[in-house]
């Protein structure tokens, strides 16, 4: 049941994208800006990391909400790009911690260079990030990337020290994603109501958007992991299985399945390079009690919260793609 509605064809990402499509392509430029270095390591690094485009909803975010307050300067461009930069030095970190081989279908560039030159890298991209947005003229701005950047590392820093336990709880899950995935959305909303000259209410508002829609975003992920296919996900299914993450489905199983599911996991968890045989037998009770539907369903919570806060704003093109954002989110496949 849930792979069939995490397969249903949803609104492409072009589609939602459409009347901001001038605007995505001129952050890809900026990227490509971004990539240029006189030093060759950071060139070479920096163009393959920017060489497949992935979704860029964080970028559109904050390009869409600044546009339901009418903005009509250049600045939501260069921040755009930058928002996208610091979801680049997580994903750098990230791959470090986990020792992931590949990201969106290619090598991960810890697998590629190794893990000094990539941790210096994923550090270089932060403060480069930081530095560049002191030309903004919304001073704001900076404390908001500056907060942002400090709960994203602070998320990544709890799921690391949480990895392989067993008793993590819902709530410490709900925070980790919060911390690591949805304050990225919150700060790309915030600051397109900031470029907008929103008021303090609206842009709570797009704060309140932003997580609700960046926890749905991270549960489907954790989602895939189980349910996903590996050519589509381009990483390995159970990757985070694999590399001791202790995510939603498995928090479910191992509170609702009895004693004798939970020891026979944690048996089967004790090797932290898992078989695929092992995999397989902790797929089979996963799939078998309800988490992957329970899952699902924390996932449209939070989506539905998303999609109840933005229709609080007046109806516009810009505001029915935002609305939109939630549905593409739930139905995605990778």
């Amino acid at each position: 049941m849930v792979r069939a509605q995490l397969q249903k064809k949803g609104q492409n990402l072009k589609d939602l994208y459409g009347d901001i499509k001038k605007d995505m392509d001129e952050v890809e430029k900026e990227l490509r800006l971004f990539s240029q270095s006189p030093n060759k390591l950071i060139a070479e690094i920096s163009t393959y990391l920017f060489q497949k485009s992935g979704k860029r909803i964080r970028p559109a975010l904050l390009v869409l909400c600044s546009k339901l307050f009418d903005y009509k300067g250049k600045e939501h461009i260069h921040l755009s790009a930058l928002i996208e930069t610091i979801h680049t030095a997580s994903l750098i970190h990230d791959d470090i911690i986990d020792n992931s081989e590949f990201r969106r279908g290619i090598e991960s560039v810890h697998a590629k260079w190794g893990p000094n030159i990539t941790v210096l890298l994923g550090d270089y991209l932060y403060i480069k990030t930081i530095g560049l947005s002191l030309q903004s003229s919304y001073p704001q701005v900076v404390q908001i990337l500056t907060d942002i950047s400090a709960r994203m590392i602070e998320g990544e820093l709890n799921e690391y020290y949480l990895s392989g336990n067993l008793n993590v709880a819902e709530k410490d899950y709900l925070d980790i994603i919060d911390k690591k995935t949805a304050s990225l959305f919150s700060a790309a909303c915030q600051i397109g109501g900031v470029l907008g000259n929103a008021t303090k209410r609206e842009e709570n508002i797009l704060i309140d958007f932003g997580r609700n829609l960046g926890i749905s975003f991270q549960i489907i992920d954790d989602l895939l992991d189980f349910t996903g296919d590996e050519k589509t996900l381009g990483k390995p299914v159970l990757s985070d299985l694999s590399e001791g993450r202790i995510t939603l489905p498995l928090i479910y199983t191992l509170n609702n399945d009895g004693k004798a599911n939970r020891k026979r996991i944690a048996e089967l968890l004790k090797n932290k390079d898992l078989e695929k045989d092992a995999q397989e037998k902790i797929l089979d009770i996963v799939k078998s009690n309800g988490a992957l539907e329970y899952t699902y369903q924390k996932a449209e919570e939070f989506s539905l919260k998303s999609k109840r806060t933005i229709a609080q704003f007046p109806k516009s093109i810009h505001r029915d793609s935002l609305a939109l954002l939630p549905d593409f989110v739930l139905k995605r496949k990778k």
